[in-house]
């Protein structure tokens, strides 16, 4: 017993010596080191022999590991096998599970944002939720790595989720668990206005852009006003990602810069010639839901006045995690650095605030009473530009049905494709004021 526990101990002081830098390390008193890792040795020899139920060493082991990381911050943690396989899958842009990015916050288990076009997304799951119980079973005293393995599983199979949502009552959600595979960039014509859809930074989603404003250059043509780049609910990523995208609109300058304890491991990362947009206009939407690698594009974007920013403030995610594999046991996540914009601005439990704030709102149109108009009045001047018809033109009546045909009422013929987005209408308004007043000007 005693020779595993000093067996464990060495390992321990292994890791923490070569971990720590030269000049740490010279000044960390050993002695000191070695009496807390005796006393771990100790509390971790009387758990094995006198704990209630029996534990096996990796069970021990790992839970130790996983809460000296999470002591540290929200976003580091410990991997196992299978955690990790399935982090590497994820970024890939296909994994199993509800498709939610969480966070711990509290002891529960709280939402970053849900993942377009998932079983979370169908099911109403909403940035900031905190999830309380999983199938009335409570998250409390779980690790995240343990409460996300429990949101996983069978394909088909249900979750209910006990969800708090700020002034609501406790909402009970049942998901039925799916595959959840990301395409990370979408698009859509709206108009003369090209719309880009970024879900996530995966390593699909470069080449994504680059192909969607391709697609959309050829349906629009010419005419093409601008761009809007939607990163609302988009929970961040992979670094590299995010860097090429915002690359992918800049022609010069810094993107974002690293900075960790040691200055010599600070990092710059700049953009090269060449502007997938061509100079036209963008407009980039956050809100609450847009953290991380989403963050860092709105900042590059934002500090170099190459897009407008509009929406609400971001997460405020500023931090840069390693992934530092531990050979056959998994990895670890450790949080290094913190990120800054081209400003030097550390965004971390701040967030990126928007150039224009505008709320998701739904609008209504005013009921008015019929007014009357300079057309209206009597002996008012005829128009010599054109048919006077044209001043008083009337909506034309619908035509009555034909014997043998059904009427059918106006309302059921056209449908909307999708929810009205106030956000996304301020934000195609705007690149059309924009388009025009620079038309005006070159005119």
């Amino acid at each position: 017993m005693k020779n595993f526990v000093s067996t464990i101990a060495v390992a321990f002081a292994t890791v923490a010596f070569v971990s720590v830098a030269p000049a740490s390390a010279a000044k960390t008193d050993k002695s000191e080191v070695y009496r807390l890792l005796e006393l771990f040795g100790d509390v971790f020899e009387r758990v094995r022999a006198d704990y209630v139920e029996e534990a096996s060493d990796e069970e021990l082991v790992e839970a130790a590991i996983q809460g000296m990381l999470q002591s540290l911050d929200p976003h580091s943690s410990y991997l196992n096998k299978k955690t990790f396989k399935d982090m590497r899958v994820q970024t890939k842009g296909e994994f199993g599970g509800l498709g939610i990015e969480v966070t711990m916050e509290g002891g529960y288990v709280k939402v970053v944002s849900p993942i377009d076009d998932t079983p979370a997304f169908r099911a109403g799951i909403e940035p900031g939720d905190l999830i309380t119980h999983l199938d009335g079973k409570s998250i409390q005293g779980l690790t995240l790595s343990q409460a996300v393995e429990k949101m996983r599983g069978k394909i088909g199979t249900d979750l209910v989720l006990t969800v708090r949502r700020r002034d609501v009552k406790p909402l009970q959600i049942t998901i039925t668990r799916d595959k959840i595979r990301i395409q990370s960039v979408r698009s859509r014509v709206e108009g003369d206005i090209g719309y880009l859809r970024i879900t996530s930074f995966s390593e699909q989603t470069k080449a994504g852009v680059v192909k969607s404003v391709a697609k959309l250059r050829e349906k629009i043509g010419d005419d093409i006003r601008g761009f809007v780049v939607d990163l609302r609910n988009n929970p961040g990523g992979l670094l590299d990602q995010a860097v090429a995208v915002s690359d992918a609109f800049l022609d010069r300058g810094e993107i974002v810069s690293t900075r960790g304890r040691e200055a010599s491991n600070a990092q710059r990362f700049h953009a090269r010639p060449g502007d997938l947009a061509s100079g036209l206009p963008v407009v980039v939407l956050i809100n609450g839901g847009s953290a991380s690698a989403s963050e860092i594009v709105a900042g590059a974007l934002q500090d170099h006045k190459r897009a407008i920013i509009l929406g609400t403030r971001s997460f405020g995610k500023g931090s840069v995690q390693t992934i530092i594999p531990l050979g056959a046991s998994g990895a670890m996540k450790l949080t290094t650095q913190r990120y800054y914009t081209p400003s030097g601005r550390s965004i971390q439990a701040k967030g990126i605030d928007p150039d224009i704030e505008v709320e998701q709102s739904r609008v209504e149109p005013l009921r008015r009473g019929p007014s009357r108009k300079e057309a209206d009045l009597h002996g008012s001047l005829k128009n010599d530009d054109g048919d006077e018809k044209a001043a008083k033109k009337e909506t034309p009546k619908p035509e009555p049905a034909k014997e043998g045909e059904e009427e059918k009422p106006e309302a059921a013929e056209k449908k909307p494709e999708r929810p009205f987005d106030y956000q996304l209408v301020r934000a195609l308004d705007l690149i059309r004021g924009i388009s025009l007043y620079s038309s005006s000007a070159v005119n």
